[in-house]
């Protein structure tokens, strides 16, 4: 494996002790402490990417990931409209694990990369529509100030704001394949050490790089203290005992309203 990325186990090992103790102590403080019941609970998490007019020559990928700023500002205004409430990834955790209530029609709205669009046109929209989103990041991508993604003057700026700053890898990699145990410490641990120090409030969710994962993955998610994670599964069907295979709703660039509507309303993939 390249050196770069290599984490000897002793040093995993340390690092993972000392997450599990920190998740020991915040689980303590909690208000509202999980249980045994299992519950099922219906909420859509809806997933974004670009949130801008893609370019020209953009391929077909880059089109379907896309959503314009008219297009995001009409569906929040008809999710105000229709009297929807955006909930955080953390109500709907506690609502899962502890039986916390949620208010009539949740919504979770998350956005997967941390592209330069989510600061220029996602953020100034939410604060528009006084809602807030789940900004998943990738961090060694901010780190390097890759064109074309948001940095961390600008998260801090949007996590001051009320918005929530969370892992999505340091390097985006495949983790269900040639990833070994160093590698995914690397890849989630070294995620999440980044962005609390840059942020300041460590990270409880990961979202699953092109959504790929397996039991490896969500074995060191758990010992790194990283409490639920969302997929590219469709649905809106969430269980107590998957807290780290949340299903979503993907928004794409060909959603119109009346699609928008419908998914929220009706749909049960």
């Amino acid at each position: 494996m390249n050196r770069a990325i290599s984490i000897s186990h002793a040093r995993a090992r340390r690092l993972i002790a000392l997450a599990l103790i920190a998740l020991w102590l915040a689980a303590a403080l909690e208000p509202a402490r999980a249980d045994d019941t299992r519950r099922r609970l219906r909420v859509p998490i809806l997933m974004y990417h670009y949130v801008s007019e893609p370019p020209e020559d953009a391929d077909r990928y880059r089109r379907d990931l896309s959503v314009t700023p008219e297009q995001l500002d009409a569906q929040l205004r008809w999710l105000r409209d229709n009297g929807y409430t955006v909930v955080s990834l953390d109500e709907v955790t506690l609502a899962l694990r502890a039986g916390a209530r949620l208010p009539p029609r949740p919504v979770v709205l998350t956005f997967d990369d941390g592209y330069a669009d989510a600061y220029e046109h996602a953020f100034p929209l939410l604060k528009k529509h006084a809602m807030t989103a789940t900004f998943f990041v990738v961090s060694g991508w901010i780190d390097e100030g890759r064109a074309g993604y948001m940095t961390w003057e600008q998260a801090r700026e949007m996590a001051a704001a009320g918005m929530s700053i969370q892992s999505h890898s340091r390097t985006h990699p495949d983790l269900s394949r040639g990833c070994d145990y160093d590698c995914l410490v690397y890849q989630v641990l070294g995620s999440i050490e980044t962005i609390e120090a840059e942020i300041g409030v460590r990270p409880r969710f990961f979202c699953y790089p092109s959504g790929r994962y397996n039991g490896n993955v969500m074995t060191v998610l758990e010992q790194v203290g990283i409490v639920a994670a969302v997929t590219t599964n469709g649905g809106t069907l969430h269980v107590s005992e998957r807290p780290l295979q949340l299903a979503r709703v993907r928004i794409r660039g060909t959603t119109d309203l009346g699609d928008f509507a419908w998914m929220l309303r009706d749909w049960r993939g």
